[in-house]
């Protein structure tokens, strides 16, 4: 899927985001559909795409630049890492329809490509295959997730000269 979207200077620029182009394989009227509903949204350094509890607008890809995503739990703010080109954002909550679970900010110049919720769920009901897709896509984020979660936080027992181990120690 190859997006057409407007920028803000009126110039109609072409968008390709690799990974959910072969995602977002669907037939010819749903990509129009999703093609022209499309938007790119620029953000300067600091600005914020979305926050934590407010409703889902629709599907965010990154497109350039890279943002920072962090939430608040339990009255801390958690730094869950950062988005990069390609990379589907806050894809739960657009399958959802719910609120956003963090909050997105841009950490240099960045663009976001929109799929507004309505488009979306248009798109869903012309080829219903595609929630699925998303859906297969949302588990393998989840998947990355907890590996990458729990290779970061076990740290290989040492052994002693007498061969005894020590207990795995928690970083």
């Amino acid at each position: 899927m190859n997006v057409q979207s407007q920028h803000p200077d009126g110039k109609i620029a072409a968008v390709s985001a690799r990974p959910i182009a072969e995602l977002l394989e669907c037939p010819p009227d749903t990509s129009t559909l999703l093609n022209g509903a499309a938007k790119c949204l620029n953000f300067q350094p600091g600005e914020v795409a979305f926050r934590q509890g407010e409703s889902c607008s629709g599907l965010y890809v990154v497109v350039a630049g890279e943002f920072l995503r962090k939430t608040d739990r339990y009255n801390t703010r958690v730094t869950l890492g950062s988005a990069r080109p390609g990379d589907i954002v806050d894809l739960a909550c657009a399958l959802s329809g719910t609120r956003h679970i963090y909050t997105l900010s841009a950490i240099g110049e960045a663009t976001l490509l929109l799929l507004p919720m309505q488009a979306l769920t248009a798109a869903f009901e012309r080829h219903p295959p595609l929630r699925m897709q998303l859906l297969q896509e949302l588990a393998r984020e989840v998947s990355r997730a907890y590996h990458s979660c729990c290779m970061s936080r076990v740290v290989p027992a040492r052994r002693h000269r007498n061969g005894s181990r020590n207990e795995a120690s928690h970083v």
